[in-house]
């Protein structure tokens, strides 16, 4: 539910516990699951997104490769992880909320978690709207 300026104030839901999300060994799936992170126990975070860095497959095709330059190569947000991420160590990968694998950037302070997006995972959502 929201409020009168639009904020999101309650979230109504429910759990399936005999879907195999729900962690019993059923067969029974469900078509999303959602992930959440407690904002007042999470840790801060810097995400930085990478994308492709040209808008075509050739970009000297024609001389001058900066003409396709991708402005959304890198888009950085902030995130609310779990506390377990205070620990994170460069060498492992981390998948963030079945979006894509992440590792900790040799950046990273102890009071400043950076994390790059290193492969995003394939669209389920976005192959659904297209059969749609």
């Amino acid at each position: 539910m929201k409020d009168d300026a639009g904020h999101l104030v309650e979230l109504r839901c429910t759990v399936d516990l005999k879907s195999k999300s729900g962690g019993a060994t059923s067969n029974r799936k469900v078509k999303g699951t959602i992930h959440w992170v407690s904002a007042v126990h999470a840790l801060d975070a810097e995400v930085r997104l990478y994308d492709r860095l040209f808008t075509v497959p050739e970009p000297d095709a024609g001389g001058d490769f900066k003409a396709h330059l991708n402005p959304s190569s890198l888009e950085i947000v902030h995130a609310k992880c779990e506390r377990s991420l205070g620990e994170a160590k460069p060498e492992e990968r981390y998948q963030f909320e079945r979006l894509a694998y992440f590792a900790l950037d040799p950046d990273t302070q102890r009071d400043q978690l950076i994390f790059n997006r290193t492969i995003t995972l394939k669209d389920t959502w976005a192959k659904e709207a297209r059969k749609g």
